[in-house]
C-alpha cells in the first residue's frame, strides 16, 4: 500500500535551533506549518512574522481548511519554564475519516507513521523544535492505479509537498519515476524492488529497505556451503521477482553453479509446481507474495514436493504464522500446509538490530519492539509488515536528519525550507546531498545509503523447524562472513542431494557362462582339431579321397576359427580396459569372418556341384565327368579373399569401436537420491547392419534340398549334402551370434557326414565305385 508522509516547508532559523528559552522572554514562538494555521490572539500578520518569542500564559489555537482535521492537541499555552503545552504530542492535519495505516496491509505503519514523528520531534538538538504537521493519504493497497490517482490530488492541491513516502515496491516504482518531474525526494521504507536501484531511472529515490538483491550473495553463500549446484526457481510475474531472479542467476554462474529449471505464474501455481516435480527439482528457490505462497505450497502438498528430498528458500518477510491464515483461495487444511512448509529456509533483510546498544533515538531495538507492540495492541504474529516497522521508524530519523542538516546549508545560502517549490531543484539537490550522506545507528542497524540509494545491511537467516522460526545464522555480504549457529534441522538428517545421483554400473557378462561355454568351445575345438588330424592320416583311404579332403580340412579350419571367437566374445569391461576394446572387437571380427568364410564356403562349394550334378540329369555324362578340384578350390579361394577384402575396408573405412549401451534406470529401495543406470558395452561401427549383411547361402541350401535320390535309402554323399544344405539354411541372422552357431552347425554336420557315410546301406556295398562315387575319377 502507499504511505504518502507530505512534509511541509519547515520553519527553521539557526538562531531557534533550541527548544528552551531565556524565562524572561517567553517562549519561543511557533509558526503555522503549511498544512494547517495557527490563531494567534491580538496579533496581527505583519507582528507574527516580526515577534520572536510570545509572552508567559499566551495561548495559540490551530486551525484547518475546512477539507481537513486537526490530530492532537488544538491549543497550547506558554508555560513559567519557557516551553509550550503538550509539547510531548504531535498536532497534525489529515482529511476526515482517512485513518494512519502504514505498512503492508497497515500493521506496524500507523504507529511508526504517527507516533515515529512524534519520538523525533521530541528530541533535543539538533533537531528542530517545530513539531511539523504532516498529511498522510488514505492507503491504496499498494495499487499503482489507486497511487496515480493519489499522487495526482497530492500533487495538484496545497500545500505543496517536499518529501514523498511510499511503501511498497509497485507503488514506489510509479512513484519515484514520476516524481523528478516535480522535484521531489521519495524516501521508502518498504520498497525491495532491485530495479528502484536504477539511478538513471529513478535519480531521487532512496530506501532504508535494502533491495532484493542483498537475498542473493545469501543465498548462493548456503548453496555453497550445503554443496548444492543445480538449483531451481519458481517466481511469481512481477518486476520485483523477476529482476531479483535475474540477478540470482548472474551471481550462481559466477560461482560456478546452475540454475537447471525455472518457472513463473501469474495466479496458479498449480501447473510450474507439477513441472518442478516432473524435473526432479530438489533445491527451489520460490519468489512470491505471501498470498502467493499459501497458494504454491497447497499445490506442493498435492504433488509431494516436501519432505527429506526437498528444501524450499523463501522469502522472510511474511508474517510468522502466514501459512496458518485461513485462505478461501485454497483447499488445504492448515495441517496439510504446516506439513508442506516444515523445514524451508527463509533469508531476510536484518530489519531489527540484533545488538542490544542504543540507537539515534537513545531507544534499544527492544525497547522499541516494546512500545511498538504496547501501541499495537494485538499479536505481532498476525500484524502483516511488522518486521518492516523498523525500517519505517529510521525512515522517519533519516528525513528528519537531513531536513535539519539541508535547513542549515540553505541558512548559508540565504534560504528556507518554506522556499520550496516544484521548480525549485537547488532545494531538492540539498536535500538529496544531507539523505545520500546520511549515516547513523537507528533501532534497524547502522543506516547508510549506497550509490544507488539502497540501504546496506545484514542477512538473517532460518529455518522452520517444528512449525517456529529457528536463527540459524547471519550473513554479511559486505565482508563475506557467514555467522552459523549450527542448529540446522533436515527432515532425513542432513541436507539432501540437489539431484538424483545417477550410478553408472557395467552389465558383464556372468563368468559361470563365460566358462561354461569356453569350455564347450574349447571340446568343439578338440573336435575339429581330432577330425583335421583324422582327415589328414587317413588321406589315402578312396572314401576321402573321393570326397574332396582338402575342402573337408578347411571346413575344420574355419569350425575351429569361428569357436575361437567364443573367447574374445566373452571379454568385456572387467576383463579389459576402455583402450584395448577395439582391439578385442578386431579379433572378434577377423576370427568369425575367417572362420565362416572357411567354414561356409568349403560346404558351400561341395553342395552347389552336388546341386549342379543331380538336376541336371538329362544331359550328357560326359558333362558330368569334367569337373576338376582345381575349379573348388578356386571357388573357396575367391569367397574367402571377398571376405578378406570386406573385413580390410571395414576395418580402414569404419572400424568396431567401443560403444555403451543404456538400459532404463533402476531405483534402489534403500536410497531415495540415487538411481541405478545399467549400461552395456558393445562392438559396434556406424553401418553395422550394412557391414553384417546376409552372406549367400540360402539359395545353394535350399536349391540343394531339392535334390532327390534314387536309391531307396538315399545315396550318402547326396544325404550329407542335404544336411549341410541344412546346416546354410538354419542360418538366417546376421549377427556374430548368428556366425557363430552356423560355423558350429556345419562343423557338427561335417562330422555327423562322416558316420553317414560309413553306414551305408547294404545294397550300396554291391555298387561298383563309379555307381556311387564323386562324378570325376581323376580326383585324388
Amino acid at each position: 500500500m502507499l504511505l504518502l508522509l507530505l512534509l511541509s516547508a519547515l520553519s527553521v532559523e539557526p538562531n531557534r535551533a533550541a527548544i528552551h528559552v531565556n524565562l524572561t522572554e517567553g517562549c519561543q514562538i511557533i509558526h503555522p506549518p503549511r498544512d494547517g494555521g495557527i490563531r494567534y490572539r491580538g496579533l496581527t500578520p505583519e507582528e507574527v512574522q516580526s515577534v520572536r518569542f510570545l509572552p508567559f500564559d499566551y495561548e495559540i489555537e490551530y486551525v484547518c481548511r475546512p477539507d481537513r482535521e486537526i490530530v492532537g492537541p488544538k491549543v497550547r499555552k506558554c508555560q513559567r519554564d519557557g516551553t509550550w503545552t503538550l509539547m510531548d504530542q504531535t498536532t497534525d492535519a489529515r482529511t476526515p475519516g482517512s485513518p494512519l495505516k502504514g505498512l503492508w496491509d497497515g500493521a506496524g505503519g500507523q504507529p511508526v507513521g504517527d507516533t515515529g514523528r512524534r519520538w523525533v520531534n521530541q528530541q533535543p538538538l539538533p533537531l528542530s523544535p517545530t513539531p511539523s504537521c504532516a498529511c498522510v493519504c488514505p492507503p491504496p493497497q499498494c495499487d499503482p492505479g489507486q497511487a496515480t490517482k493519489y499522487l495526482y490530488e497530492l500533487l495538484y492541491n496545497d500545500p505543496i509537498k517536499i518529501i514523498l513516502m511510499p511503501g511498497c515496491s509497485s507503488v514506489s516504482t510509479l512513484v519515484a519515476e514520476a516524481a523528478r518531474m516535480w522535484n521531489l525526494i521519495v524516501l521508502s521504507y518498504g520498497s525491495s524492488s532491485p530495479a528502484l536501484s536504477n539511478r538513471q531511472r529513478f535519480p531521487t529515490f532512496f530506501r532504508t529497505h535494502p533491495s532484493a538483491t542483498l537475498h542473493n550473495p545469501t543465498r548462493v553463500q548456503l548453496f555453497k556451503k550445503w554443496g548444492w549446484t543445480k538449483i531451481a526457481t519458481i517466481q511469481q510475474t512481477t518486476e520485483v521477482f523477476t529482476s531479483t531472479l535475474d540477478d540470482l542467476d548472474q551471481r550462481v554462474k559466477e560461482a560456478g553453479l546452475e540454475i537447471t529449471f525455472r518457472q513463473s505464474f501469474f495466479s496458479d501455481p498449480a501447473a510450474p509446481v507439477r513441472n518442478l516435480k516432473r524435473q526432479d527439482a530438489r533445491i527451489i528457490v520460490g519468489l512470491f507474495y505471501e498470498t502467493e505462497a499459501r497458494k504454491v505450497f497447497c499445490e506442493v502438498y498435492k504433488e509431494k514436493l516436501y519432505g527429506k528430498k526437498y528444501v524450499w528458500f523463501l522469502i522472510g518477510w511474511y508474517a510468522d504464522n502466514w501459512f496458518r491464515i485461513k485462505d478461501p483461495a485454497i483447499n488445504c487444511t492448515e495441517a496439510e500446509m504446516a506439513e508442506a512448509v516444515e523445514g524451508h529456509v527463509t533469508t531476510e533483510i536484518v530489519m531489527l538490530n540484533p545488538e542490544n546498544t542504543r540507537s539515534i533515538s537513545n531507544m534499544t531495538s527492544q525497547e522499541f519492539i516494546e512500545k511498538l507492540q504496547k501501541r499495537l495492541g494485538k499479536n505481532p504474529e498476525e500484524t502483516g509488515g511488522f518486521q518492516e516497522a523498523p525500517l519505517a521508524y529510521d525512515a522517519i530519523w533519516a528525513l528528519a536528519l537531513a531536513l535539519n542538516k539541508t535547513s542549515a546549508e540553505l541558512v548559508k545560502k540565504g534560504l528556507r525550507l518554506e522556499d520550496f517549490n516544484y521548480n525549485n531543484k537547488n532545494i531538492t539537490d540539498e536535500i538529496y546531498r544531507a539523505l545520500n550522506s546520511s549515516a547513523f545507528e537507528g533501532v534497524s542497524g547502522h543506516v547508510v545509503f549506497d550509490a544507488s540509494g539502497s540501504r546496506m545491511a545484514w542477512t538473517l537467516i532460518e529455518q522452520l523447524q517444528g512449525g517456529v522460526y529457528k536463527k540459524i545464522g547471519y550473513y554479511d555480504s559486505t565482508k563475506d562472513n557467514l555467522s552459523w549457529y549450527n542448529n540446522d534441522k533436515w527432515i532425513g538428517g542432513a541436507p539432501p542431494a540437489d539431484y538424483t545421483k545417477v550410478i553408472t554400473t557395467f552389465r558383464f557378462l556372468s563368468q559361470k557362462l563365460f566358462i561354461s561355454v569356453s569350455v564347450l568351445a574349447s571340446l568343439g575345438i578338440l573336435l575339429a582339431i581330432i577330425c583335421l588330424a583324422f582327415n589328414i592320416y587317413n588321406g589315402h583311404v578312396r572314401y576321402i579321397q573321393n570326397s574332396q579332403p582338402y575342402l573337408n580340412n578347411m571346413t575344420a579350419v574355419g569350425c575351429t576359427l569361428a569357436l575361437a571367437a567364443v573367447f574374445p566374445l566373452g571379454l568385456d569391461g572387467y576383463h579389459i580396459g576402455p583402450g584395448l576394446f577395439p582391439f578385442v572387437c578386431q579379433a572378434r571380427l577377423w576370427l568369425l569372418g575367417l572362420g565362416f568364410s572357411l567354414a561356409y564356403g568349403s560346404m558351400f562349394t561341395k553342395i552347389w556341384w552336388v546341386h549342379t550334378v543331380f538336376t541336371k540329369k538329362e544331359e550328357k555324362k560326359e558333362k558330368r565327368k569334367t569337373l576338376e578340384p582345381w575349379k573348388l578350390y578356386a571357388t573357396v579361394g575367391l569367397l574367402v579373399g571377398l571376405d578378406v577384402v570386406t573385413l580390410i575396408i571395414w576395418q580402414i573405412v569404419d572400424p568396431l569401436h567401443r560403444t555403451i549401451e543404456e538400459f532404463t534406470k533402476e531405483e534402489p529401495k534403500t536410497d531415495t537420491d540415487v538411481s541405478i543406470l545399467p549400461q552395456l558395452e558393445h562392438c559396434s561401427s556406424t553401418k553395422m547392419n550394412t557391414w553384417l549383411g546376409g552372406h549367400g547361402g540360402g539359395l545353394g541350401g535350399w536349391e540343394t534340398g531339392r535334390v532327390h535320390c534314387r536309391e531307396p535309402r538315399g545315396d550318402p554323399g547326396t544325404h550329407r549334402s542335404q544336411v549341410g544344405g541344412l546346416c546354410l539354411t538354419t542360418h538366417g541372422s546376421s549377427s556374430a551370434q548368428g556366425y557363430f552357431m552356423a560355423s558350429r552347425g556345419c562343423c557338427c554336420c561335417w562330422a555327423s557326414s562322416w558316420r553317414t557315410r560309413l553306414r551305408a546301406c547294404p545294397r550300396r556295398r554291391s555298387m561298383t565305385t563309379e555307381q556311387w562315387a564323386w562324378p570325376s575319377t581323376t580326383w585324388r
